[in-house]
């Protein structure tokens, strides 16, 4: 069984609808003062750009973690 984390990243966009980006493997030392900074520097530079415009806010951020069991490996 293999343990593995994701980072998400939630924003707003334009329309007011919820985008994710999703970061393997993050850091494990990472603080909210970090990510939040980051976040801010994604929204300010419009690297990403959506159906429903531009990210505008943050909305939430989440440390996922999940075991997964490979049942059949060909």
């Amino acid at each position: 069984m293999a343990s593995k984390e994701t980072l998400e990243l939630v924003f707003t966009n334009q329309l007011g609808r919820e985008v994710v980006l999703r970061v393997k493997d993050p850091k494990a030392d990472l603080t909210p003062a970090q990510v939040t900074a980051a976040m801010d520097t994604i929204i300010a530079s419009n690297v990403f750009t959506t159906a429903g415009g531009d990210l505008v806010n943050k909305k939430d951020v989440r440390l996922v973690s999940s075991n997964v069991t490979d049942l059949w490996n060909p």
